[in-house]
């Protein structure tokens, strides 16, 4: 354990101590009626055995779709909910099943103003695209690497801040609908520095075939699974989430 993990662990054992007992049981029956969900894919190897889940917001009422329109709090407020949904609830495993679990995150997390959980054995963070990536960010990117945890850059398109996170990229994501347009130069370069290459939105069994060819080592889309929602609500409070 770190000093900020212990420190964290202290605090949070300062504020239940402070909560009196009728509170908490108030909370916790709370926690037992409230509804959380999560999106949940699998990411799949060459051989189609299950690697790993990306896990993404969902909400009963939200509109998904306009997700590209919202506002820096509204993306923190969705991963913090994917993020209690997951690591902060009892039971993981029942949505995990052991393996590797992929959340995009904006910047705040990223640079460490908002906490990320503790599980630097189970937790892919992947660096939200609409992150602008500064100094800032890349050093908080470091950190989060050098804390044990792998980093995944969704989306790649060589565009000049994901060019600057290669270096530090456990996993690079490439839209193999757009391998038609950017093909082989791409995929070269998203794996010049070592990093598994995850083929998304594979839909259709041709894009399949080709992004075997071109030597990808990962797959997702609704191909191989549907985009499922788990619903959460019955798993209790994990005691610490980061």
């Amino acid at each position: 354990m770190t000093d900020d993990e212990r420190a964290a662990a202290l605090l949070q054992a300062a504020v239940d101590e402070a909560f009196p007992a009728d509170l908490q049981s108030a909370w916790a029956r709370h926690v037992a009626r409230e509804q959380v969900l999560v999106g949940r894919q699998g990411i799949f190897t060459r051989r189609m055995r299950p690697f790993g889940y990306e896990f993404s917001f969902r909400a009963p009422g939200t509109d998904h779709a306009a997700a590209s329109a919202w506002s820096a709090l509204q993306h923190e407020r969705a991963t913090g909910h994917v993020l209690r949904a997951t690591f902060g609830r009892a039971d993981l495993e029942q949505a995990a099943h052991g393996r590797w679990l992929f959340v995009r995150m904006p910047r705040s997390y990223l640079v460490g103003d908002l906490p990320v959980p503790a599980r630097p054995d189970r937790l892919v963070i992947e660096v939200a695209d609409h992150v602008e990536i500064t100094p800032e960010v890349l050093a908080g990117v470091r950190r989060l690497r050098e804390r044990g945890y792998r980093i995944a850059i969704p989306g790649f398109v060589s565009r000049p801040g994901q060019r600057l996170l290669l270096p530090h990229a456990d996993f690079v994501k490439i839209d193999v609908r757009d391998l038609d347009v950017e093909g082989q130069p791409v995929v070269e370069l998203a794996r010049s520095y070592g990093a598994l290459l995850v083929a998304e939105f594979v839909e259709e069994h041709w894009l399949l075939s080709h992004s075997r060819d071109l030597g990808f080592d990962l797959f997702q889309g609704n191909l191989l699974e549907q985009a499922t929602v788990v619903d959460r609500s019955a798993a209790g409070l994990a005691r610490q989430l980061g």
